[in-house]
């Protein structure tokens, strides 16, 4: 049995060594593990900010002396689960996993995410205000909760723009 001809590449010519081409340099930038320019992109550092606004919001709001536990309870749990989830979406996008597992729509899962979560967020940012009573740290997480909820927007029409915008001009 005849196998084809195989050509090996060395890396180092008559005239010395070989310059990095472009096919090289973006299968080392495919094989990194972390995507270093997610971190310094807007998106990235907007799911920083949003991190940040709920996770301040949450401790604002669990430090507090506060008396209507469903209330403040529910400010919580929301500002919480929406921590959690913008987190794993920027694991998604740090780690690319969205190459990795293409059976998901990524862009539609997020957008969803957002609209569901600024909602929720929103309602509890509300409940939180009109049961602060002068309470500064009730106050606080509440005020959080609204830079939060608008900061969530943001991310919720960047991310309608790539997922039904882009796709609707492609079809």
């Amino acid at each position: 049995m005849s196998q084809g001809a195989r050509v090996i590449h060395t890396g180092v010519s008559s005239a010395g060594p070989a310059a990095p081409s472009a096919a090289a340099s973006s299968a080392g930038s495919e094989a990194e593990l972390v995507d270093g320019a997610y971190f310094r992109s807007c998106t990235g550092l907007l799911k920083v900010a949003q991190m940040i606004s709920l996770l301040i919001g949450f401790i604002s709001v669990n430090v507090s002396p506060w008396t209507d536990t469903s209330a403040y309870s529910y400010f919580q749990i929301v500002t919480m689960c929406d921590l959690v989830m913008i987190l794993f979406f920027y694991m998604i996008h740090v780690f690319r996993i969205y190459r990795k597992l293409t059976c998901v729509s990524w862009p539609l899962a997020e957008f969803l995410h957002y609209l569901v979560g600024t909602i929720l967020l929103l309602i509890a940012s509300i409940v939180a205000a009109s049961k602060s009573y002068n309470l500064s740290g009730l106050m606080a997480g509440a005020i959080f909760g609204f830079l939060a909820t608008i900061l969530c927007v943001l991310s919720m029409w960047s991310s309608y723009k790539v997922s039904c915008v882009t796709q609707s001009r492609s079809k």
